[in-house]
């Protein structure tokens, strides 16, 4: 068996029905295509753009519409599994296309503009591919999940609003089509959310993204110099009010899983190929190998077991919602901790080797550690954690 079909036969434990394996088996294919691709993009600063054309061509943007509005309704538990497989392929893409297919899908539940603009939207998504990000971070917050209030300011207009600001992090901005920008109304103080169209007059993307990992999510700063925006593109309900946590953000570990995949598939593809003149056999027969790959599965399965439970739990509506956001937040640093530890045991295998920089593994090493910045951080998990303790502890009283 090849090192290839190793990988995707632990992928095919979590595919459940006929169609989760043949969507996992097109999308798996485009994601092996253009494996080279996202490694040159790395190099050169830039979106894959011929992945994300493919993933478009296929549908898949529009996979989270509902049924009746003619998508595929994807649920949670698949939307992990597909972009656990993407990542495998793209970690960049993959996580781009995952804040599409969460703030979609946060759309769909949440309705937050009037049903003739969504349907539009819906449509355009399904037909044509459409891309939607959420622009949330701007320099002078840090992170939008610690409640940090938005410089970007709307101030009302004959007709409309006009929207002054900077955003940071604004992941895939070069390929969206819709852009969801959060920012204060200057008359009242409220913050509330404006949905505006690609190439807005005021709107420029600002290359600034040159980060060391991720650099294929093109992730520019937005730059908004008094676009107007009708009336209607601001949402329907504001942002103050307090929502379940999107379970579809689980997409964020689901990548950096499929990044820890792929350093296993290098380093099973490494220790199989590579055999020193001291040895008779490949090093992938060599003990302290055997012991790396033994510790890098045993995590994998405890990891992946974790997260694809937590998914299951919302589609299957056996969640408890007083729990439930800390169990989303402790998958998702289980994971990132176990995918940062297992691409660092696939370089111990492959050693200096791995650190080059046509070698994939390097790539992988400088993507992983940005699972550390995407929310929650560590130390929000814990405090939920800490929470769910104590209230255990006074109800024992």
């Amino acid at each position: 068996m090849t090192q290839t079909v190793q990988v995707m036969a632990i992928m095919d434990t979590f595919a459940r029905t006929a169609g989760q394996h043949e969507r996992l088996a097109r999308l798996g294919e485009l994601a092996d295509r253009f494996m080279a691709d996202a490694h040159a993009a790395d190099g050169e600063n830039r979106i894959s753009e011929g992945f994300v054309r493919a993933l478009r061509d296929i549908g898949y943007p529009g996979w989270p519409v509902p049924r009746e509005r003619g998508g595929q309704g994807m649920t949670v538990y698949e939307m992990v599994l597909y972009q656990e497989r993407i990542a495998q392929g793209d970690p960049a893409t993959a996580l781009g296309m995952g804040w599409h297919v969460s703030v979609l899908s946060d759309v769909v539940q949440r309705r937050p503009w009037p049903d003739e603009m969504l349907d539009r939207i819906f449509e355009d998504t399904v037909k044509r591919g459409a891309l939607i990000n959420k622009m949330a971070s701007e320099a002078v917050t840090g992170s939008p999940s610690r409640g940090g209030k938005p410089a970007t300011y709307a101030v009302r207009v004959p007709g409309g609003y006009r929207i002054h600001g900077r955003k940071t992090f604004s992941t895939f901005a070069p390929v969206l089509d819709y852009f969801i920008v959060t920012a204060v109304l200057r008359d009242t103080g409220e913050l509330t959310e404006f949905l505006i169209p690609a190439g807005a007059e005021g709107m420029t993307i600002e290359p600034t993204w040159d980060m060391v990992g991720m650099r294929g999510t093109a992730s520019h700063d937005l730059v908004l110099d008094g676009v107007l925006v009708p009336g209607e593109a601001r949402a329907l309900e504001t942002t103050k009010q307090v929502h379940a946590p999107n379970p579809f953000l689980l997409h964020v570990p689901a990548c950096y899983l499929g990044i820890a995949l792929a350093a296993r598939r290098e380093a099973l593809k490494f220790a199989a190929s590579y055999q020193p003149n001291s040895l008779e056999r490949p090093i992938l027969y060599t003990p302290n190998v055997g012991q790396l790959l033994g510790e890098m599965d045993l995590a994998l399965t405890a990891a992946r077991h974790f997260l694809y439970a937590v998914a299951a739990k919302y589609d299957e509506g056996t969640y408890d919602p007083d729990v439930y956001p800390a169990e989303m937040a402790a998958a998702k640093s289980f994971a990132v901790q176990t995918a940062i530890a297992v691409v660092d045991k696939a370089l111990r295998i492959t050693g200096a080797h791995g650190l080059a920089m046509r070698h994939p593994l390097q790539r992988l090493y400088r993507d992983v550690r940005f699972g550390l910045s995407n929310p929650p951080m560590d130390d929000v998990t814990m405090r939920l954690l800490a929470q769910r303790a104590i209230r255990e502890a006074e109800a024992m009283r």
